[in-house]
């Protein structure tokens, strides 16, 4: 099959958790013979990179001998994106004339919300035979992260760790309320009207798809994103360097990472470690992400409750691996629906022990007491009790990693995925 990849970024230019999905996928579907092109973008003109493992060059405004098209598509504000993401008169024409020289038999669409827009839908089910959405997100009929559904639900934010069933239905109101002048009243009713160009639609996760179906967005297939595990495997020399550039030995580690931000749970993990310090003098917070505005936020709270927080800023996947490693424990604290949050799997796959959130699809990847504890990450005092039983037994924190490890193998893998997705696309194809 010929197949195309439509992503508003793409690695090496970005490291964002669906491009990366998006790459993983791109290497899945060349290893099983099949021919894979990508249309991404750059806000550079003269881009030049080389993808990964591959022996392919990649250039701006070429055209099919490459097997990656990175099309220039200039940076605009926020603001506009309710009207740019429906149609961006500076990616539509570049991606027509490529996806018509193209001719693929299938068109996998990741993240276009930004940049190439979603009249790309429209043009891709015009020149291939079947065109596939994959849902990393809510922005299908959100603007940004889905909170809303905690409003109604004022126990959440006390000791207590009953979860209710949630509505995901976003009204107009609460919309306009949050996002003001961005609101466009047209745009959820525009991208449902080019969903109809989509022969399916892939969610990462059950939380997504619910979310999804409860706003009105139809035909919906689950298929979790997977992890090729052999790949997490570092030697004992390098956890060995890592954890002497950050002063790490005879610690015990807690591992936070990502996009850092208060919706990924910063300030919920800083609450539950004031209390881990006291009773684990030892424990410390590694945090891996880049050193912005929010990173020295958490610095700053974290120096005024004495815990000690190491960041090390963004590093590079070989040493990210040693930072996995070198933990006794890894947390996902995100307090809004996060889809599907690619730590897990990653932590997973280096044989530790998850304390995750109960919103979104962590639930989904973690089992609660056997790979790890799930948590309502505002209860401050359940999420520190669980991060302390872990740090005080080692040998069941190996045993919840042992655990985590099998389960991705045998149903978080890349192939798994991989095979799932290539299953859907010869059915359309033929």
């Amino acid at each position: 099959m010929k197949i195309l990849i439509l992503s508003d970024s793409f690695p090496p230019e970005s490291k964002g958790g669906a491009d990366r999905v998006a790459f993983n996928l791109v290497n899945g579907f060349l290893k099983n013979g099949h021919q894979v092109f990508v249309i991404t973008t750059s806000r550079s003109r003269y881009t030049q990179m080389e993808l990964a493992s591959q022996d392919t060059q990649i250039y701006a405004d070429k055209t099919i001998k490459e097997q990656i098209c990175r099309i220039y598509v200039s940076h605009y504000r926020e603001r506009w994106r309710a009207y740019l993401s429906l149609y961006n008169p500076w990616a539509i024409k570049q991606v027509e004339k490529i996806i018509k020289e193209i001719k693929p038999d299938i068109v996998n669409a990741h993240n276009i919300h930004y940049y190439l827009s979603y009249y790309c839908l429209k043009i891709a089910n015009k020149y291939s035979k079947a065109v596939f959405l994959t849902a990393h997100d809510v922005m299908l009929f959100h603007y940004g992260k889905l909170t809303e559904f905690m409003l109604d639900h004022p126990e959440l934010y006390k000791e207590s760790s009953g979860i209710p069933k949630f509505n995901y239905k976003v009204t107009p109101f609460q919309q306009i309320k949050r996002f003001k002048k961005r609101y466009n009243p047209f745009r959820n009713i525009i991208i449902r009207h080019y969903l109809k160009y989509v022969k399916k639609i892939f969610a990462v996760s059950y939380a997504l798809k619910n979310a999804l179906e409860q706003n009105k967005i139809k035909n919906i297939k689950v298929i979790y994103n997977g992890i090729n595990v052999n790949e997490w495997k570092v030697s004992e020399n390098e956890i060995e360097k890592f954890k002497q550039k950050y002063n790490l030995f005879n610690k015990k580690i807690v591992f936070f990472g990502g996009r850092l931000s208060a919706l990924k749970g910063g300030e919920r993990i800083l609450m539950s470690m004031k209390e881990v310090v006291k009773r684990v003098p030892e424990s410390v917070l590694l945090v891996v992400g880049r050193k912005e505005k929010y990173a020295q936020k958490m610095l700053d709270l974290a120096k005024t409750k004495g815990i000690s927080l190491i960041l090390t800023g963004w590093i590079e996947e070989k040493e990210l691996k040693s930072a996995y490693h070198s933990s006794d424990l890894v947390v996902v604290p995100s307090i809004y629906l996060d889809p599907f949050p690619t730590i897990n799997l990653e932590a997973m796959a280096c044989k530790k022990p998850v304390i995750g959130s109960c919103f979104g699809g962590t639930k989904e990847v973690i089992v609660d007491n056997k790979t790890g504890y799930i948590v309502n990450p505002f209860n401050s005092q359940e999420m520190a009790y669980k991060i302390i039983d872990l740090l005080k037994n080692p040998q069941k924190a190996k045993k919840f990693g042992e655990n985590g490890y099998k389960i991705a193998k045998q149903k978080f893998s890349l192939e798994k995925q991989v095979n799932e997705y290539l299953k859907e696309f010869l059915v359309a194809s033929h």
